[in-house]
């Protein structure tokens, strides 16, 4: 992958993750409705897509540098529990606190007052949107329902990817049957990074003329906006819902109602990110700041829900003031939060390396006379 690649990835991370806290802190019952706009648009739902297609590119990248499901393995998984295990913590510490200084912030229908063990159960396995299990509202930490997603993915990717003949299908079947079908639906997204990757290590952005590299840059924003400003989104949902009528398809399809549309964002996402492969494939400038932000950015997306209601039930009045603590407060968690945990991820791998090692020796020495 190349540095400016890398970085233009970076950046769209970091964008993404403003765009979902804005959303959230855009809800009437935060903000008395005078940034509905971003609500009505639904930008943090997109951003999630958009977090989809880079999520899919940097996991088929990851797993032909690991090159073994082991290491593939491993390195997935402390990336995402050294980050999740505190954050649900943090999230049932935030939630009690929250409710005994103002319990009118927790209402049912954005918190779901689980015990510590089945919290830390349901999330520790990302299974909370699996259609194999009920559906589990994590305490008020409602982004974590992408994390469901994203686990799936990786697991079916790892099992495409690195196993071969029966035990691929079998290894397919089991786990498609546990996940379900509204984690698919969201898939094609997360897929158009795998194969937006392959593009790119196939030599891809050097072969894109400059003339259309600049179109596509421009095209996928520009045909993002026109899309919304047409009414797009819910044309779709319309024609959804008359297909699914007499059910109704945002109970059924929960997070994935607008699936038809989240193509759509993957596929423009991918016709942009394109375009900035082959504009900075020579790219050598160093951006550290963005790094630093990048580097916090999954931090902030698992933290700031909490945050943001806990921060609403300790200051209750509604206020312009408010709304800047709200935005300023829930990100400023994430970036304490980042600081202890998600940028100590080599000292983490560190650890449990180490942990592995020392218990491999204690086995090696019980066996040996």
């Amino acid at each position: 992958m190349t540095r400016g690649l890398s970085i233009w990835l970076d950046a769209l991370r970091v964008w993404a993750t403003i765009i979902v806290v804005l959303s959230h802190v855009a809800y009437p019952r935060f903000t008395r409705g005078d940034y509905i706009f971003m609500r009505d648009l639904n930008l943090g739902s997109d951003s999630v897509i958009v977090f989809f297609v880079i999520s899919g590119l940097v996991i088929a990248y990851a797993a032909g540098r690991d090159n073994k499901l082991s290491t593939y393995t491993f390195n997935r998984a402390t990336r995402l529990l050294s980050v999740l295990v505190p954050a649900l913590l943090l999230t049932f510490a935030f939630d009690q606190i929250g409710r005994n200084i103002g319990p009118e912030a927790y209402n049912t229908g954005f918190y779901n007052p689980l015990p510590l063990g089945e919290m830390l159960l349901r999330g520790v396995t990302m299974s909370n949107e699996w259609g194999a299990f009920d559906r589990v509202r994590l305490g008020t930490n409602g982004p974590l329902w992408s994390l469901s997603y994203e686990a799936a993915y990786y697991i079916l990717f790892a099992a495409a990817f690195f196993l071969t003949g029966a035990r691929r299908m079998a290894a397919l079947v089991v786990i498609a049957m546990l996940v379900g079908p509204r984690v698919f639906l969201l898939m094609p997204a997360w897929l158009m990074g795998v194969w937006l990757w392959n593009w790119v290590a196939a030599g891809g952005p050097a072969r894109l003329p400059i003339g259309i590299a600049r179109l596509c840059a421009w095209a996928g924003p520009v045909m993002y906006m026109f899309c919304l400003w047409s009414g797009v989104p819910d044309m779709l949902a319309t024609i959804t819902g008359a297909y699914f009528e007499p059910v109704n398809y945002r109970l059924a399809l929960a997070f994935s109602d607008e699936f038809i549309w989240n193509a759509m964002v993957g596929v423009m996402t991918v016709i942009h990110i394109m375009g900035m492969a082959r504009l900075l494939h020579s790219y050598q400038g160093d951006h550290p700041r963005v790094r630093w932000w990048a580097g916090a950015s999954f931090s902030i997306y698992v933290t700031h829900y909490p945050a943001l209601h806990l921060i609403d039930a300790v200051f209750p009045a509604e206020t312009l003031a408010r709304d800047g603590l709200l935005v300023a407060g829930s990100i400023l968690v994430g970036l304490v939060f980042a600081h202890f945990f998600e940028r100590r991820i080599k000292e983490v791998r560190q650890a449990a390396l180490s942990l592995r090692d020392s218990i491999r020796q204690a086995r090696r020495e019980r066996v040996e006379p």
